[in-house]
């Protein structure tokens, strides 16, 4: 395995980049770099993951995210750690992300199950098991483990989850998505209690100031390519102890969380792309089918509520005072 700069702390706000297209649905990469060095340059953030829901990975194919790591990690370089997504439903598969990833000087990983386990995965915890394996067989990198909404299907039911964090110990955090709050405080807590604690990372951006409260380790969110100064704004906050000022903060998310997170929510990255080309740090906002842009009335309102949060071009990506 390649030497890197491992990732083991995974921790504070990690944004979840944009990928930006073409007309024609090819990767822009002159924009992507650009995106890359805009959301990096943000005083604060820990890490920048890449290849995520964020990135439309769904609709990347394999040669195209190795494509992303290799042009990330020329503009990263080692200023800031890069975290690869591996999403794919063949384990097989995953272990070649992983390897390639490991290869091109990634210093960690964002495991997504298979969306194959929706039908009932929880019910064979040796799924994801054997999934794990073939990853931490191809590659040594830490490990976030994504842990998908309850009403999604998959979701690691908490005894497995535990028993996974145990077994692999290239977990070093799991990215909490569950959409329950009396699950994610259990999570939070009993993961941090296991004799090698592992972090939670909240990705619950519709409700940030309660998730966080509850005592998260960070946050990893697409909304980070927009906001990520006011999300590292909030952390620093909440980790104080300062809720007035978390308040004060929270009270310009919120707008934004109108914006990105409204129903239906797989909308939320194009919507994401669309503000960004309203601040002008982006051309265009294409995106690849089946996603399909905002109306025009969409766009109105996404703008309408980058003026209530008192997001410009200029304070876009700023320091929050």
């Amino acid at each position: 395995m390649t030497s890197v700069r491992h990732y083991d702390s995974p921790q504070g706000v990690i944004p979840a980049v944009l990928m930006p297209f073409t007309a024609d649905m090819g990767i822009n990469e002159k924009a992507y770099r650009n995106h890359l060095a805009d959301v990096s340059a943000v005083e604060g953030i820990s890490a920048i993951t890449i290849n995520g829901h964020a990135a439309e990975v769904a609709s990347l194919t394999v040669d195209e995210q190795f494509r992303a790591i290799s042009v990330t990690k020329e503009v990263l370089q080692e200023r800031m750690p890069t975290i690869v997504a591996v999403y794919t439903n063949s384990s097989l598969e995953a272990a070649r992300i992983a390897r390639k990833a490991q290869e091109e000087g990634a210093n960690g990983l964002l495991v997504f199950p298979p969306e194959v386990m929706s039908l009932g995965g929880h019910m064979r915890p040796e799924m994801i098991q054997e999934h794990y394996k073939r990853i931490t067989d191809a590659s040594d990198l830490p490990i976030i483990h994504y842990q998908f909404p309850l009403n999604s299907n998959l979701a690691i039911p908490l005894p497995t989850l535990l028993d996974l964090c145990i077994r692999f110990p290239s977990i070093k955090a799991i990215k909490d998505n569950c959409g329950d709050g009396n699950l994610h405080e259990r999570q939070i807590r009993e993961l941090r209690a296991l004799d090698r604690p592992v972090r939670t990372l909240t990705t619950h951006s519709g409700w940030l100031l309660g998730s966080l409260a509850l005592g998260c380790d960070g946050l990893l969110s697409g909304a980070g390519s927009v906001i990520a100064n006011l999300q590292v704004a909030l952390f620093r906050a909440v980790k104080a102890g300062d809720l007035n000022t978390a308040k004060e903060i929270n009270e310009k998310i919120y707008p934004t969380v109108r914006a990105f997170y409204d129903h239906p929510l797989l909308d939320m990255h194009n919507r994401m792309k669309e503000a960004l080309v309203i601040l002008g740090r982006w051309e265009e906002a294409y995106v690849r089918p089946p996603l399909v842009n905002p109306t025009d009335a969409e766009i109105e309102k996404i703008r309408r509520c980058l003026a209530q949060a008192g997001l410009t071009s200029e304070t876009l990506y700023k320091k929050v005072a």
